[in-house]
């Protein structure tokens, strides 16, 4: 199912004057998916933006290098730098 899908299969119901939507389990978990690759894909555009008006420069840029990355996530995690 699509997330187009998802969003077309709400119901509503009116409660003490409240209008709720209402949502199966699976589609709003799909919607999410959704949410969060198009927000992905807008972090993704803005980065190579970035790269792209530093000259291709990943430094210029403020993109980390893989090793800085790692040791973090390994500091993080508890785990050894290789």
């Amino acid at each position: 199912m699509t997330a187009l899908e998802a969003l077309e299969s709400v119901q509503y119901v009116t409660v003490k004057g409240k209008r709720f939507a209402i949502v199966i389990a699976d589609e709003r978990e799909a919607m999410i998916e959704w949410l969060e690759t198009v927000e992905d894909v807008h972090i993704g555009k803005e980065a190579f933006s970035e790269l792209k008006a530093a000259g291709g420069d990943r430094e210029r840029a403020g993109w980390l290098k893989w090793d800085d990355v790692e040791r973090v996530l390994c500091a993080t995690h508890g785990a050894q730098h290789p």
